[in-house]
């Protein structure tokens, strides 16, 4: 389900054990995002050069992906740890498909309650009742991220990291919510990895 999110969240670990802090960016306003039409050079322009990037077999697509991250030891975390944020985009033919964003710092986290979820119900739940219940998602994705291409996905991604160098914890979480043109949802799926 994830798709590049490992990767930004192992980008992040590197960065706080290494003592470096990436280059900080901002969260984007979803507005300026949209899945169908951004290209890969507006998001360079907008970011910069990626901190990396790589590509992921999707429904037998090869799509392009790019990440940034960014961590501060000095940072106020929402929950503990170095707080850290990634931010990863994917592109089909350089064309946006999906992003996600990352954060575990105070200000801009993307911490969200799991125990919300049985609320939503596929096939009578609408995205718009979803993001009352959860707040604004973390990314979009759409055909070849997901297998519909009549759909599309709106995702919730919380992680954290904790602990020293010797004794590192890691904890994920996340929520795919897909949905239809009428916005009514269709597909929940969870996840979570670690202990926080």
């Amino acid at each position: 389900m994830p798709y590049r999110i490992e990767k930004i969240l192992t980008v992040i670990l590197v960065i706080i054990l290494a003592g470096c802090a990436g280059k900080d960016f901002v969260r984007p306003d979803p507005k300026a995002l949209k899945n169908g039409q951004t290209t890969y050079n507006q998001i360079v322009q907008q970011f910069g050069k990626p901190f990396s990037e790589g590509s992921v077999l999707k429904n037998d697509k090869l799509v392009k992906t790019v990440s940034y991250a960014y961590a501060s030891v000095g940072g106020k975390s929402h929950r503990g740890g170095t707080p850290a944020r990634g931010i990863g985009f994917y592109f089909l033919d350089d064309t946006l498909v999906g992003y996600e964003f990352v954060s575990s710092f105070a200000e801009d986290n993307t911490d969200f309650d799991e125990k919300k979820i049985n609320q939503i119900n596929e096939g009578e739940t609408t995205l718009s009742e979803v993001t009352q219940l959860l707040g604004k998602p973390a990314g979009f994705y759409i055909y070849p991220l997901i297998e519909s291409s009549t759909e599309e996905a709106a995702a919730y991604i919380y992680s954290e990291t904790k602990g020293s160098a010797f004794n590192i914890k890691m904890f994920r979480k996340m929520l795919l919510i897909t949905y239809g043109d009428n916005g009514i949802v269709t597909k929940v799926q969870y996840t979570s990895t670690g202990t926080n």
